[in-house]
């Protein structure tokens, strides 16, 4: 069966790049033929519009050279929808059965509080694919707006889950991400100088980037302000030794859908503060392998990592409860698993 993916460069930042270069390096099997086209890339308008120009050039190459069976196409909100509009019609017009696997986090402002008109686009865009990927049941109801139940399917994000980790960790909360509201990071330094007023301060690392300069601004009020550090985005060892040796993840986000952060950070054993949005509460169990609060709750949030703080065996505890879920329910060879039996399904479909 021959699958062509759409697909980020694989240096783009972000959930759907980390999805995909985790495929990238997995072996299918001889059974599957994946080819990556790519469509996005990071720098200015005119090197992302050029990307993208030469990947529906890319695209009609490979549908004149070797036909696949099934597109896949990773998308999201914004303008990434739009990005896709080509490969998804191109592919219907051929005759090729589409799978759109979204990954986007914010519905509401792409969607429900649409214009009528732009809700028709999206409708008839969604409507010429086989199947959509949801990453979590809310997710799932989402789209059931827009298109039918039985035309969607969930998958989960998947992490990579290391052999051994570090029981001993630091006292030490860790962030990834993009740096900004979203994600709930111009909440943090509230959330850290409530819980260090009752345990002391510890150190703090906010990774990514974005909207730090920002973050910084709020920080330079806080005693513990210089004490945080921004190391950007990070990748390979240096994000393998953060998650090794941090033991709390704090990860305050307002929407999501299955963030490959919590994921990651569940995979190393790390006790979550986080909220109760997108997938992440069929990620983490309140009280157990995590604390969940709602979005902009600054006092809870607070008062559950000061409980970790001041709790070394509840940290290390949740630490190995989040790690136990991850590698029974989201490894890697579960999520291809499930990619792979939707690909059969698609598959007959298509041919009958």
């Amino acid at each position: 069966m021959k699958i062509c993916m759409v697909v980020p460069d694989a240096d783009v930042k972000g959930g759907i790049a980390s999805v995909v270069n985790g495929y990238r390096s997995f072996d299918f099997g001889e059974q599957y033929q994946i080819t990556y086209v790519e469509s996005y890339r990071n720098g200015s308008k005119l090197q992302k519009l050029l990307k993208a120009l030469n990947g529906y050039r890319l695209f009609l190459k490979e549908l004149k050279q070797d036909k696949p069976d099934i597109v896949h196409v990773h998308s999201s909100f914004g303008p990434s929808f739009y990005r896709k509009i080509p490969f998804i019609y191109i592919s219907s017009w051929r005759k090729i059965p589409v799978i759109n696997h979204i990954h986007g986090a914010e519905f509401d402002i792409f969607y429900e509080k649409a214009s009528p008109r732009k809700k028709r686009l999206i409708a008839k865009v969604y409507h010429k694919c086989q199947m959509l990927i949801a990453l979590s049941d809310e997710w799932k109801d989402h789209l059931k707006q827009i298109v039918p139940e039985k035309n969607i399917c969930i998958i989960e994000n998947y992490c990579r889950i290391p052999e051994m980790i570090e029981i001993e960790k630091k006292k030490q909360v860790l962030f990834l991400g993009e740096i900004g509201k979203r994600k709930g990071c111009f909440d943090i330094p509230a959330i850290c100088e409530k819980a260090f007023e009752a345990e002391g301060a510890v150190p703090v690392i906010l990774a990514g980037d974005g909207d730090t300069d920002q973050v910084k601004e709020l920080l330079k009020k806080k005693e513990f302000g210089k004490s945080v550090q921004f190391p950007g985005w990070i990748r390979g060892d240096v994000k393998d030794r953060f998650l090794r040796e941090s033991a709390i993840f704090l990860f305050p986000s307002y929407h999501e859908g299955m963030p490959m952060a919590v994921l990651e950070a569940m995979a190393y054993g790390m006790a979550i503060v986080t909220t109760r949005v997108g997938g992440i509460p069929k990620l983490i169990e309140h009280e157990v392998s995590g604390f969940l609060h709602e979005p902009g709750d600054v006092e809870g949030m607070a008062d559950s990592l000061a409980r970790l703080l001041s709790d070394e065996e509840k940290r290390k505890k949740m630490g190995m409860a989040a790690r136990q879920k991850a590698v029974q329910c989201y490894s890697m060879e579960r999520h291809v698993e499930k990619l792979l039996k939707l690909y059969d399904i698609v598959f007959d479909q298509g041919r009958n």
